[in-house]
């Protein structure tokens, strides 16, 4: 896996979530739209790694993480959320609704009505690709 492949299985689960949530698996929808940021992520690491570089086994072990916070910190990005909740409560917010998922996430059954099921996916899809300050348009500024 590259960086490439990283950033175009970010778009592909970031589209086939968008498709569960329409065809009204929800559930679905949510699980691949944290795997998308997780792929974004993981997108950025990648940049960091030099060519020809052999790379520190630490750094390579942790990367194999599903934790977005992790990710994040590998990614050398922590610092530039910070900034970004300085200068936008918005991105906080949203930031804090996608920190919340996991991979546990696929044996999960949402409760609640159907209408909430629904709400609760279109949640995450809306802050990680909101084209005005979503997760995901902030992650690919550095991937």
């Amino acid at each position: 896996m590259n960086r490439i492949d990283f950033q175009q299985l970010a778009e592909l689960r970031f589209k086939e979530a968008k498709v569960l949530l329409e065809a009204g698996f929800p559930e679905g929808a949510y699980y691949l739209s944290g795997y998308a940021v997780e792929c974004a992520l993981k997108a950025c690491i990648a940049k960091k790694t030099q060519e020809h570089d052999f790379p520190e086994k630490k750094r390579v072990n942790d990367s194999h993480t599903h934790d977005l916070g992790k990710l994040l910190v590998l990614a050398g990005l922590s610092e530039n959320l910070q900034l970004e909740f300085a200068a936008n409560d918005a991105m906080e917010w949203r930031w804090g609704i996608v920190r919340d998922w996991s991979e546990e996430s696929r044996y999960e059954m949402f409760q609640g009505s159907e209408a909430e099921r629904i709400q609760r996916a279109t949640l995450m899809i809306n802050v990680i690709g909101s084209r005005r300050g979503g997760v995901m348009q902030w992650i690919k500024q550095s991937w």
